[in-house]
């Protein structure tokens, strides 16, 4: 593994020829690192699952939020089921097996339950939501999706499973109000999954036993499935992560181990000034040059160069936003 270092300063009387002193880094940051050993890299196998960035709307204004998402916030714009439809159909045909929805607050969006009910007559979806009360008031319109030809499943946000330190990042109330949402989706049919936060060190088996007496206490199920997210950090910043090599790479030989992965199996579509386009992953979408494509079979065909720093989150801890449904 390569740690990232700054690029030394050559003398200004050196009386040695300078010839080439830029590392690889700096000429094309995309295959190399910043110590100028070959990048890792990932190539996709089949497009398994599609993502769809809803916009970074939401109705909270979390500080450490890996979208950067607030009230208002057009980052990125929201998505429209007449944009979505031709990339709906496009998957489809590509064989994926799964639609899988993230914003900001994918339920801010006025046409957000019109795309679900239309992506769940195709596939199989999964909606990343805060539960909050903008879900609850969604109610009467989530509740039909229930008869359609594939199911719907959510996971919702609850950080800690502490209300103090949960509300503390999150604002005053949310937490009670996650806790209605995962037993008012439980109570209706709904599979139900918490993302939560994950720390250095962790005992993860003391953390989910205490989840699991306060949803005791809430009449919530104890078979609730955790998805444990490390810090991502905020859009546009490097957190001086070590750097992927292909000599990384090598202890994920074969396409099977590579599967943890996203780029090798999904891809994100984001709307953007140009349109919808479509972005190798969820964590990647601050840095355009992930941008692969206006058609997700043009996207399959990119290699994917794993640079952004979130990709060693991923190398190091199997972090994958995706979950089967």
């Amino acid at each position: 593994m390569t740690s990232t270092t700054s690029e030394p300063t050559p003398t200004a009387r050196s009386t040695i020829p300078v010839v080439n002193i830029v590392s690889p880094r700096y000429e094309d940051s995309w295959t190399h690192t910043r110590a100028g050993d070959p990048r890792g890299f990932i190539d996709a196998h089949q497009l398994r699952e599609l993502w769809i960035h809803t916009g970074t709307a939401c109705n909270l204004s979390c500080p450490f939020c890996l979208e950067g998402s607030k009230p208002g916030d057009t980052r990125i714009p929201a998505m429209t089921l007449d944009e979505l439809k031709p990339f709906i159909h496009e998957a489809v045909d590509m064989g994926v097996e799964q639609f899988s929805f993230t914003g900001g607050e994918p339920f801010v969006i006025r046409d957000f339950v019109n795309i679900l009910d239309y992506a769940s007559r195709h596939k199989p979806c999964f909606v990343l939501t805060n539960g909050t009360r903008v879900l609850m008031q969604r109610g009467h319109q989530i509740l039909p999706l229930l008869d359609n030809p594939f199911p719907v499943s959510f996971r919702i946000s609850l950080d800690y499973p502490d209300v103090a330190r949960h509300d503390a990042g999150r604002g005053e109330g949310s937490f009670a109000e996650s806790l209605q949402g995962i037993r008012w989706l439980h109570e209706q049919g709904f599979r139900v999954s918490v993302a939560r936060q994950m720390e250095a060190d962790e005992d993860s088996e003391a953390i989910e036993t205490q989840y699991r007496e306060v949803f005791r206490q809430h009449g919530i199920p104890q078979a609730v499935a955790f998805t444990a997210f490390p810090d991502f950090g905020v859009p546009g910043t490097e957190d001086g992560s070590p750097e992927v090599t292909e000599n990384c790479m090598e202890k994920y030989p074969t396409t099977q181990s590579r599967e943890h992965f996203m780029c090798t199996h999904t891809r994100m579509l984001i709307n953007t000034e140009r349109g919808v386009r479509v972005y190798a992953c969820t964590l990647v979408d601050d840095d355009p040059d992930y941008d692969l494509g206006a058609t997700l079979a043009e996207s399959m065909e990119t290699r994917i160069m794993l640079r952004h720093h979130r990709c060693f989150s991923c190398y190091r801890f199997g972090a994958s936003c995706s979950a089967p449904v």
